[in-house]
This record gives C-alpha cells, sequence and structure tokens, in this order.
C-alpha cells in the first residue's frame, strides 16, 4: 500500500474547504523577504556522536540540527567556488603558456 504524499500546492484564488483540512492537504508557505523558502524535508541520517556533540556545542538554543543544516549548505557553496577558482585558475595558466 503506497502513502499518499501530503506535499500538495493549492491554487491561492480556490477557496480552502473543511474537506481540504480534515485530509491534512493543508501546506504552510513561508515567506522570508518576500520570497517562499521551501519545505524541509524530514531523514533519518546516522552520525558519530561526536559530531552530533561538537554540534550541540557550537549551536547552543539556536539548535543543532540547523547549524548541521547550514554547514552542508555552506560545504556545497564552498564547493561551487572552489571549482570555479580552480577553472579560472587553469584557464589564466593556459593563456599564459600560450
Amino acid at each position: 500500500m503506497s502513502k499518499k504524499s501530503t506535499l500538495q500546492t493549492f491554487d491561492s484564488d480556490l477557496p480552502i474547504t473543511q474537506s481540504d483540512i480534515d485530509a491534512g492537504k493543508l501546506l504552510l508557505v513561508k515567506r522570508v523577504a518576500g520570497r517562499v523558502v521551501l519545505p524541509k524535508k524530514r531523514v533519518t541520517l546516522y552520525l558519530d556522536a561526536s559530531v552530533v556533540e561538537r554540534f550541540k556545542q557550537q549551536a547552543g538554543e539556536r539548535g543543532y540540527q540547523t547549524l548541521i543544516n547550514e554547514t552542508l549548505k555552506s560545504s556545497f557553496e564552498h564547493a561551487d567556488i572552489e571549482e570555479t577558482l580552480r577553472k579560472v585558475i587553469r584557464e589564466e595558466l593556459r593563456t599564459k603558456a600560450a
């Protein structure tokens, strides 16, 4: 038996009905600075206990899971910047060698 997804989008012009509420079809759309923030997805992830403790210590009252999420996102950005920088350096070296 497959489970139906609860993440559905609705036309904002249509009225919300009681059946929508009862079926749990509503999706809270969060906005930050006028932009829609995509909902997070629940995952199960096994991490070393020392890693979790370190994030808990660093996070304080902010929430260690938020800190882990931000760290992962920044690692993607860092990898993109690093790859771009490597490309530029390679192009410059080829230009000077020619």
